[in-house]
C-alpha cells in the first residue's frame, strides 16, 4: 500500500491483476471481499481479471491431483467476479476479458456496475457449469 501511495503522489499510473479462482474452492467469496477492501485503499488506473487455469507440469496442478488444492467451479468464479465488483468502492477500468474468463467483460466503475453483474448473473442462470468446464479443458495456453 506504501509503495502504491507513493506513486499516486508521483503521479505514476498502476494497474492491479486479480485471479478469481485462485484461493480454491468455497473460498472465492472471502478472497473477493478481502481484495475489493484492498484495492478500494489504493487508486489503480486498471484492473484486470483473470481465472486460475491450471496447466500440466505446474506446481498447482500437481497440488490438485494430489488433493491439497481444489479448484473453484467455474460458476463460482463468475460469482466471485459479481463479488469483487459489488465490493469495488473506487472509480477505475476493469478488464476481465482474457482468454481465461468464459465470459468477457470490460466495465468502467463504479457507472456500469449493476450492468455488468446483471450479465455476470444471466451467464451464470444459463449456462451450464460443464459447458464452462468444456471451455476450461479446451484452454491450451493463454495466449
Amino acid at each position: 500500500m506504501e509503495q502504491c501511495r507513493k506513486l499516486d503522489e508521483a503521479g505514476i499510473e498502476y494497474y492491479f491483476v486479480y485471479m478469481t479462482g485462485l484461493a480454491g474452492t468455497g473460498r472465492g467469496y472471502n478472497n473477493a471481499v478481502n481484495s475489493a477492501k484492498l484495492f478500494s485503499q489504493l487508486n489503480p488506473y486498471f484492473i484486470s481479471v483473470d481465472s486460475l487455469t491450471l496447466f500440466p507440469d505446474t506446481e498447482l496442478y500437481h497440488m490438485e491431483q494430489e488433493g491439497w488444492f481444489v479448484p473453484a467451479g467455474e460458476k463460482e468464479r463468475l460469482r466471485e467476479l459479481q463479488v469483487f465488483i459489488k465490493n469495488l468502492q473506487i472509480r477505475t477500468h476493469l478488464f476481465a476479458n482474457s482468454s481465461t474468463n468464459f465470459y468477457p467483460v470490460t466495465a468502467y466503475l463504479p457507472k456500469e456496475r449493476d450492468s455488468v453483474t446483471s450479465e455476470l448473473q444471466h451467464i451464470i442462470n444459463t449456462v451450464s457449469e460443464e459447458e464452462m468446464v468444456e471451455y476450461r479443458r479446451n484452454l491450451n495456453s493463454l495466449g
